[in-house]
């Protein structure tokens, strides 16, 4: 029924305090895109005075809270272009899985809310409808569609007139299909227009424009979710903010360069295979899910769906036939590869058949091999279940055989959203994608599959890795190169490579995944995914502990290829890495794989509500999904620390290994598979700081972000944790970290040690000694012995079991150092030995030794994270001098001291203001010993039951009895 005036104006009535005002706004639309559009509009203080809809489905609003779907052309479109005049089914831009969704948002707010099932009737204004939109007193109307079936007298009736968003550059791909014609013709550059509606099809004056580099693997969800979804909300509330200061502008939109394309059809859809790959690749792309990109396969229509460009080699498979094809294709453990005129090559992951099923297209030759399985009595009452839920949802079907098609019976895109989520609610949590929908579409086929799912029993397919092997170090080593998501090693979502650099000699390693805001995505939703309703979260502590034991023994097994990868991906010399590196990530497993069943909370006495009584308790459980990132200087040692942690205490993890040392984390990923580890448990994710760290930092599913690396990054990570949801954080930063020898001290071991703090891991320690205080009656000689064991040093290839010290990580440290030591020159310090690259290729670093270092220095001040000795002296028996000293810096990460007086040793390491002491000794570090800094050497814990604490949150419980 039509609201009247009347009614409106009483509606309005009741809730005219409920806003302040700026402009009054009718929102006029529908999708998950305008409740967003209308949430934000409120945010900023605008007064909503209407919400313009569709009619409520079946007599109720659609109830579906879901993510963004891919149906971006809805069978309404269809009508559309065959002359429906209807103006609430013309939201061919966005998705509508929601319906009415941001109405139900509005109806909560106390928004009037209008359901017009048409505004015209045979192309005349419905005069009532009109009427009724008038009577809000709208200012401006707010549109997230086309207009093309708005009444003029509609849109001209505000003050403003009217605005629209449109997913293209215009004048370019005019139209409802705008961001499907984005890749079709495989533009470069995607974007959005705001503009100013008049009587043409999408031809106003541009108010706001904004534009983002279309990636070689994008999709219309990526895109659609990476920019236009988000990018658009802001610049709706930012063009509304603009006109109510009288700031928009209205800029006439050429002739030159437009275009418009309509709706495609399937019949239109077919791909033309005699084109070079990527044209191939983005007419599916462009298609992809609706209408569907098809060809002709053994005589039948097959459609394509989940098209990438192929990157690497060609894995092995069958070849299969395809018409107007080049050359056969290839069905690979992956997908169907393609080939274009050009020779290059596409991957297509899955095919749906002419009745509507929908198969992996790895699975091409083998689609029907399945057995029937029998279902317990639980699962039967489970199966009814599910049958009333194809009734509600097919109606027209009396009764709901086991050969009913979900399809054939009349079900369409929105149905299948529908199915996926009821059976989320009513089924104890099970996952299904649309995607399973289609590849069951008979009762008893979708029965079956479902039953798998909660089983557990989804044959894993079999780990395919394209991997790069290398022979090196008398042994050939299998590096894979892809992203690790959900359990399986993928190419970055827009198929961007970046080289692993050796450091011994400059040379390319490998080409490696450069990741996308889109990878770390997925990633996060694979986690949160196995966090929430997969195995691990329902795993007993005990059982998760026999896995993390089973990982540590898989990392002993293949611990000479780990330390090998180690050293030619960091420069770590071989010996150490394997010690180490490796060494210690092992035992760092070990230990917290022992923690995992004894992680507990404790009773606390209360006082006792009489006559009755009480008992509180507290828990300790689980964060959800962490992020880590981890530095380049101990690659795998680093994930060692802060993941083991993680997963003892039960999350599930998304990490960013350091974009020059990716290598090691990636082998770790495909011991994790040979473990058990379920799959989404653990998700690596190589790529840049800015791109993947950030998106990590800002991410709102994700609960902790560890960190290791500098300070200033640091402070940007905890500042986006802070604003995007409050993210816990613990960050490992830098460190000046004092070391203090007294003249009493051991002098051969003092002079091992203070090498060993400095020299260790050729200086890319986080806690080396970056500074040591020598007391003056034992500076000279003690510089002596120093420069003696700096010329016995052997700098050389990393894999050389000989060589003491190899090559800094790579040039941009190298040259760093270099212009550190440049520095110190030119303020006063004395260059005692070294100071210069080696002349040798690679990025090898002299032994440096800096004296007379004075405390106003740069390098007194500053970390060189490099093999540089900074030594000053201080007047002998000064020890709170040199205490003040050795404090007055702004990092806090380590410290140490030599002396054979225990009193003096005391007095010391309790003054010293680091996290770690270390008394005649230096670098020893333990999986038992917790580890991190003071002041802006960052806080948390790693290592020790400490780390535990880390990813842990305690909930206290009071029952009443």
């Amino acid at each position: 029924m039509l609201w009247t005036a009347n009614q409106i104006i009483r509606k309005l009535s009741t809730s005219s305090n409920y806003y302040q005002n700026k402009l009054k706004l009718a929102l006029i639309g529908q999708s998950l895109f305008g409740q967003e559009v209308y949430t934000n509009i409120r945010k900023q203080g605008h007064k909503v005075v209407g919400v313009f809809t569709v009619p409520d489905k079946d007599g109720k609003a659609d109830p579906l809270d879901v993510p963004v779907t891919t149906s971006w052309f809805t069978e309404e479109c269809d009508k559309e272009q065959n002359g429906l005049q209807d103006a609430q089914r013309k939201t061919c831009l966005f998705p509508n899985p929601l319906g009415s969704c941001y109405a139900v948002a509005a109806q909560k707010d106390g928004t009037p809310v209008f359901k017009f099932p048409r505004w015209r009737v045979k192309g005349k204004p419905i005069p009532e409808v009109v009427e009724a939109y008038k009577a809000v007193g709208a200012e401006l109307n707010v549109m997230p569609f086309c207009s093309q079936f708005i009444p003029m007298e509609v849109i001209d009736h505000p003050a403003y007139g009217s605005i629209i968003y449109h997913p293209s550059i215009l004048p370019l791909h005019r139209g409802a299909s705008a961001i499907n014609w984005t890749l079709i013709q495989g533009d470069k550059k995607a974007g959005f227009s705001i503009f100013w509606a008049d009587d043409g099809l999408d031809t106003g004056p541009i108010l706001l424009q904004r534009e983002c580099p279309v990636e070689p693997n994008d999709t219309v969800d990526s895109l659609y979710n990476r920019f236009l979804f988000p990018e658009g909300i802001k610049a709706m509330v930012e063009s509304v903010q603009l006109i109510a200061d009288g700031k928009a502008p209205r800029i006439n939109q050429t002739e030159e360069g437009a275009s418009y394309e309509g709706i495609q059809k399937k019949s239109n859809a077919k791909v033309n295979l005699a084109q070079p790959a990527e044209a191939i690749h983005n007419w599916i792309r462009g298609h992809d899910k609706v209408p569907g990109a098809w060809s002709v396969i053994d005589g039948q229509t097959v459609t394509l769906y989940g098209s990438s460009i192929l990157g690497g080699s060609v894995p092995a498979g069958q070849p299969l036939d395809i018409e107007g094809a080049s050359q056969p294709g290839i069905v690979t453990k992956n997908g169907l590869v393609l080939f274009g005129s050009d020779g290059k090559a596409l991957l297509v992951r899955n095919l749906q058949f002419e009745d509507g099923k929908m198969i992996p297209a790895s699975k091409y030759f083998s689609s029907g091999d399945t057995t029937s399985m029998e279902l317990t009595d639980d699962e039967k009452k489970m199966a009814e279940e599910i049958r009333s839920i194809w009734n509600g949802i097919l109606g027209n079907i009396a009764v709901i055989e086991e050969t009913t098609d979900f399809f054939k019976s009349g079900a369409a895109s929105m149905d299948v959203v529908r199915l996926v989520e009821e059976v989320k609610q009513k089924c104890g949590g099970v996952q299904l994608q649309n995607e399973d929908v289609y590849m069951a579409t008979t009762f008893q086929d979708f029965i079956q599959m479902f039953v798998r799912r909660l089983r557990g029993e989804d044959q894993e397919e079999e780990m395919v890795i394209d991997y790069v092997a290398k022979y090196v170090n008398n042994m050939t080593v299998k590096m894979p190169w892809q992203c690790f998501i959900n359990g399986k090693f993928e190419d970055a979502e827009d198929g961007k490579t970046a080289d692993t650099i050796n450091p011994a000699d400059g040379s390319v390693i490998c080409k490696v995944a450069y990741s996308s805001v889109g990878d770390v995505d997925r990633a996060v939703a694979a986690a949160k995914e196995a966090f929430e309703v997969g195995p691990w979260g329902r795993m007993n502590p005990r059982d998760r502990g026999s896995l993390l034991y089973k990982l540590a023994d898989l990392m002993e097994e293949n611990q000479e290829e780990l330390a090998t990868i180690e050293s030619m991906d960091s420069g770590a010399v071989y010996t150490l890495a394997l010690k180490t590196h490796v060494g210690m990530s092992i035992q760092t497993f070990r230990y917290f794989a022992g923690w995992c069943d004894k992680i507990q909370g404790k009773t606390i006495p209360i006082n006792q509500a009489r006559p009755n009584r009480n008992l509180t308790f507290t828990r300790k459980e689980p964060l959800g999904v962490c992020a880590i990132v981890i530095p380049w200087n101990y690659p795998l040692m680093m994930l060692a620390w802060k993941s083991a942690a993680c997963l003892a205490a039960g999350n599930t993890l998304v990490l960013k290994p350091a974009q020059v040392t990716p290598l090691s984390a990636l082998k770790f990923a495909e011991l994790t598979v040979k473990a058990g580890i379920p799959k989404g448990v653990i998700n690596i994710i190589p790529g840049s700081g800015g791109m993947v760290g950030q998106r990590m930092s800002d991410h709102p599913d994700i609960r902790k972000l560890g960190f290791t690396g500098s300070t200033p990054i640091g402070k940007q990570i905890m500042k986006s944790c802070a604003l995007s949801n409050l993210k816990k954080v613990s960050l490992e930063l830098g460190g000046k970290s004092p070391l203090i020898i007294f003249s009493d001290c051991d002098m051969d071991k003092a002079v091992r040690m203070g090498m060993s703090s400095v020299f260790f891991n050729k200086g890319e320690n986080c806690i080396a000694a970056g500074r040591l205080f020598v007391e003056e009656s034992i500076h000279d000689e003690y510089i002596r012995r120093v420069v003696e064991e700096i010329k016995k040093m052997n700098v050389g290839d990393p894999l050389d079991r000989a060589t003491d010290h190899g090559p800094q990580n790579h040039k941009a440290h190298m040259d760093k150092l270099v212009e550190y030591c440049e520095v110190g020159l030119k303020e006063g310090a004395t260059l005692v030995y070294g100071g210069k690259q080696v002349d040798r290729p690679g990025f090898f670093m002299e032994p440096t030794l800096f004296t007379d270092v004075e405390d106003h220095m740069f390098i007194a001040k500053e970390e060189s994270f490099g093999p540089i000795m900074v030594v000053s002296k201080f007047k002998d028996g000064d020890i709170d001098g040199v205490l003040q000293r050795a404090n007055d810096t702004e990092f806090g990460l380590a410290s140490g001291v030599f002396t054979r007086d225990i009193n003096k040793a005391m007095y010391v390491s309790e003054r010293l203001d680091a996290g770690t002491v270390f008394v005649n000794t230096y670098n020893k570090t333990d999986v038992a010993s917790p580890f991190g800094g003071f002041k802006q050497s960052g806080f948390g814990k790693d290592l020790g039951e400490d780390a535990l604490n880390e990813y842990l949150k305690t909930k206290a419980v009071t029952v009443e009895y």
